[in-house]
Order: C-alpha cells, then structure tokens, then sequence
C-alpha cells in the first residue's frame, strides 16, 4: 500500500486537496460558530481562540498572546480586558517581569473551553459516523501532519494540556 502523503504530487491533485481543504475549512467554521451559539456567556471567536490558546499554551504575555492571535497588542488588550470583565481570564503579574500583562484561564473560562469542546466533539463525530474511511488511521495520519504544520497540537497532547488546566479536583471536566 503507497504512502498517503508524496512529495511529488502533481500540481491538479494538489490542487484538489486545496479546494478540499478549503470547503472543509467552511464547515468547520459553521462547526466552531454553531458551537458558541447558545451559551451563557457571549463569546466571540477570536476570544474563543485566545481561550484555546491559553489551555494549550499555558498563562501568555498579552504581547506573546497577540502573536499566536495574530493581532496588535492593542487588539490583544482590548479582547482580554472583554474576557476578564467575563471572567473568562484573569490578569496577574509577575514578580520576575512587572512591566508585561500576563493572562490566564479563570476556572469559568476553563469551563467554556470544556463546553464548547465537547459540542464540537459532539458535531465531528457524527460527521466521521456518516462516512466510510477505508483506512481510518491514515487519514488520520494525514489529519495529524496538517495539525502539526499549522504549528498546533495534536488531540493527545491537548487533552493531556486540557487535564494540567482542569487538574485532578474536577474529573467531570477532563473528557474535552
């Protein structure tokens, strides 16, 4: 059985994934979107992702934290002023570096990210439910190697992320 992925991909067929990639970037747009609607909390996607983050990368620098955005630091500051008055983040300094903002995760902004998690968990899986993949763990494998060249982390290493987040006093929230 060939490899999934080649070096040397003819130019249409990789053109084909592209479009492919693109129409599924749509739906899981519709996905993310969906997923927010209806909470207690009004939550936009950019703050969503800024929440994200912090589960994944740990307390940020506002200045590092609008980096991963892709934002200004004025952006940066003003989305993370809105999540602080949500309680969705909290503003710290540190003694080592007094001059820069740090934010991280506030238990309630920890259940936000849990919550819309398992929706969207929820929704893809019974997307993958209604297709026949003949070879699961390859498409899989190619799934992984997209996610990791956007510079992401794999579901394993989120969750292991997710459960240092939610630490062990809160078992109900570690299936995200």
């Amino acid at each position: 059985m060939g490899p999934v992925i080649s070096e040397t991909a003819p130019s249409a067929s990789e053109d084909e994934v592209v479009g492919a990639l693109l129409a599924l970037s749509r739906v899981f747009v519709g996905l993310a979107a969906r997923s927010l609607a209806d909470l207690d909390e009004e939550v936009t996607l950019p703050q969503f992702r800024a929440l994200v983050v912090l589960v994944s990368r740990g307390p940020q620098r506002i200045v590092d934290l609008a980096d991963e955005l892709a934002v200004t630091s004025s952006t940066a500051v003003r989305m993370c002023n809105r999540l602080v008055r949500k309680d969705l983040v909290a503003r710290q300094e540190r003694p080592d570096d007094r001059r820069a903002a740090w934010v991280t995760l506030t238990p309630a902004g920890r259940d936000l990210v849990g919550e819309v998690t398992r929706r969207r968990r929820t929704s893809i899986a019974a997307l993958v439910s209604d297709l026949s993949i003949t070879r699961p763990l390859a498409f899989a494998s190619v799934l992984n190697a997209l996610v990791e060249a956007a510079g992401e982390v794999s579901d394993a290493e989120w969750q292991r992320r997710w459960s240092n987040a939610v630490g062990d006093d809160d078992a109900s929230q570690r299936d995200c």
